[in-house]
């Protein structure tokens, strides 16, 4: 007979063999057998955060950044209920997450026991798949699967939930050699029909457009994009959760598409007679108004996940299969066609779209009263701190700004949640990255709303050495919130005003964390200010950037509007047409 243990350690010993070297968690009485034996493991390092959402961002944070699976930790209940939203942030935004989180004992599951929730019924239709383990001798398998099962296909995230008595129970610990999951068969390699088909497609379009979402960056496809890219010459547009999938700095880049995209990338959509759809899933977000999204197009629609495929827009070239595949071999497809002689040309095209980028680039308005502008702290952000560092946004008008003003140039130096849209994700997030890639300056581009939701944080990097750095936009308002209010709700500011340029002093509340606290109220101190930030790095920083709150984020396209109907400034953009 084996070397017993108990089921604790055999989790344990699972993480370590599945590789796994940091945990973001908080123990509680189910899941603390677990964190016995975490005590003494030498390749596991735990991270006490103080609030399990804060956990599941982290782990986020650290997927995002190094490309490897995200593990975070809770007990029951409350525990457990409280990683539901950054689960389904990972869910909407495909990162490999591993959540644990204990159970109360298997013979009170179901009875109301105290701190019991059905975390696994919760969490179904957010996680790929989900385990509840009530007998010790299938931990590492659940484990392992877990893991496997998180980072390959669409990544995502994976639930394992454990009884407390199954952690206290006696196993033997056997790690699990291979895996086996009949029905789970992602597929990979494309179909070589179809991709002979798009490489025609593409080689016979005018005005093609490679529509670039962030299941290029899941897949790790970022080069051969850039290779497919500059083989044909064809613009790209990135989406929010591709930024940085190609370099901002290379002129086929129009930016970002979609409802605070640049008219350049939006205009090239709707005029495009073919999307070669990379990762993308035709978002609400992107499409605008759908029956009016890119009228003239055809769609190449590339994805590893056949449900995202004729999901929202028809396919008439769809092709099933991992980006990081399909791209080097629509690259030796179009090349075939190339050699055979066939020879695009997008001169027109891009005096089209040249002319749209010329007439309304990405610009903003300085406040009138001479205080600060948010866009201009974030432009400057991004020249000082430059496109090595890691930025993490919340969520609203400066994760936007973040994403029009700093200039990306690879992949997971963008870190945000944009399918769900969870206020309070930059600090977590920030906090994981920098655990994940200690060297790398890492900025939380947060906004005075999102700060106060997961703020606490900022005493786990402290007490960890996790130098993390805040650039808070701070209008004292729900800016997004009163962005639409000023547009759609007649002024009527209901409920948006947080008061945050009186309550709290950010330079003191930074402070009582252990923090660097600085603040700039006017342009001229903000380079200087920003340099002070980045020399400063023994602790964590936080900069209270006090901004204009009526600044807007512009252009825009209004909630179940038409692309067509794009607002710069104010102003409507003339209507799309050949000539423009």
């Amino acid at each position: 007979m084996g070397e017993q243990i108990t089921g604790a350690e055999s989790l344990v010993r699972s993480l370590e063999a599945a590789e796994a070297d940091v945990v973001f968690g908080i123990p509680g009485g189910a899941i603390l057998p677990a964190y016995d034996p975490l005590m003494d493991s030498t390749k596991v390092r735990h991270i006490l955060v103080r609030h399990e959402q804060a956990a599941g961002h982290a782990a986020e944070g650290y997927a995002g950044a190094t490309g490897r699976v995200g593990v975070c930790m809770a007990t029951s209940g409350p525990g457990a209920t409280n990683l539901v939203t950054p689960i389904a942030d990972a869910h909407m935004d495909s990162i490999p997450l591993v959540a644990i989180t204990g159970q109360v004992p298997s013979a009170a599951i179901g009875t109301d026991a105290f701190q019991e929730a059905d975390i696994r019924g919760i969490t179904m239709p957010i996680t790929k798949h989900n385990y509840l383990i009530t007998n010790p001798d299938e931990i590492p398998q659940a484990i392992n699967e877990a893991f496997h099962l998180a980072a390959s296909g669409r990544p995502g995230p994976v639930l394992v939930d454990i009884s407390k008595d199954a952690l206290q129970a006696e196993t033997e610990f056997s790690w699990p050699t291979e895996i086996d999951l009949p029905g789970y068969h992602p597929t990979t390699r494309p179909h070589s029909k179809q991709i002979r088909e798009a490489a025609r497609a593409i080689l016979s379009a005018r005005q093609p457009v490679l529509y670039v979402g962030g299941g290029v960056i899941r897949g790790g496809a970022t080069a051969a994009l850039y290779q497919l890219a500059e083989l044909t010459g064809i613009p790209v547009v990135t989406t929010l959760m591709a930024r940085g999938a190609f370099p901002d700095s290379h002129p086929q880049n129009l930016g970002m598409p979609g409802m605070h995209g640049t008219v350049a990338a939006v205009g090239a959509l709707q005029q495009s007679d073919l999307l070669i759809t990379l990762g993308a899933r035709f978002d609400d977000r992107v499409t605008g108004k759908l029956s009016t999204f890119a009228p003239k197009a055809s769609v190449i629609h590339a994805d590893i996940d056949p449900a995202e495929i004729g999901k929202n827009r028809t396919a008439d070239i769809p092709i099933v299969g991992d980006v990081a595949e399909i791209i080097p071999e629509l690259i030796t497809a179009i090349e075939a066609e190339l050699a055979e002689g066939s020879q695009p040309d997008y001169s027109d095209w891009w005096n089209q779209l040249n002319r749209l980028r010329e007439t309304y680039p990405l610009g903003y308005d300085l406040p009138e009263d001479g205080s600060l502008s948010p866009q201009y702290v974030i432009e400057r952000l991004g020249a000082l701190s430059g496109p090595d560092s890691i930025y993490a946004a919340g969520v609203g008008q400066h994760q936007m700004w973040a994403a029009q003003f700093v200039g990306y140039e690879r992949p997971g130096t963008w870190l945000n949640s944009g399918g769900l849209g969870t206020m309070g994700f930059a600090v977590p997030a920030a906090m994981g990255a920098k655990v994940g890639r200690p060297d790398t300056t890492v900025w939380a581009v947060d906004g005075d709303g999102c700060f106060q939701m997961t703020n606490q944080e900022l005493a786990t990097c402290s007490i960890n050495d996790i130098p993390i750095k805040v650039a808070l936009i701070n209008n004292s308002s729900l800016g997004m919130v009163r962005q639409w209010q000023t547009l759609f709700y007649n002024e009527r500011y209901s409920n948006t005003d947080l008061h945050s340029h009186s309550f709290p002093d950010f330079v003191k509340l930074a402070e009582a964390y252990g923090c660097y606290g600085l603040q700039a109220t006017n342009a001229d101190d903000v380079d200087s200010t920003i340099e002070k930030a980045l020399s400063m790095n023994d602790a964590p920083v936080v900069v209270d950037f006090r901004v204009h709150k009526d600044a807007m984020v512009w252009p825009m396209v209004a909630a179940g509007t038409s692309n067509d109907d794009i607002m710069v400034a104010r102003a409507m953009a003339p209507e799309w047409g050949s000539d423009d």
